[in-house]
């Protein structure tokens, strides 16, 4: 017998076309979706937590591979 959060893979031409999770399972990863919101919806705090957010160190790198594109 399988346990609650254990996966069945269901295979065509011996590759994994379909998994088949329990219900516990895949509500436990749908709670972790993240949605889309647009600004307005957004409270004053949130907003202020974005506009002080900053790149970590580790990422400065990256700010030259972003040279010569225009956003």
């Amino acid at each position: 017998m399988r346990t609650l959060t254990e996966l069945l893979t269901i295979t065509k031409n011996g590759r994994g076309r379909l998994v088949l999770v329990s219900a516990e399972e895949f509500f436990r990863l749908k709670s972790r979706d993240r949605r889309a919101v647009q600004p307005a919806e957004l409270s004053d705090a949130e907003l202020d937590l974005i506009a002080k957010a900053g790149m970590p160190v580790e990422c400065a790198a990256l700010d030259a591979e972003m040279k010569g594109y225009a956003l």
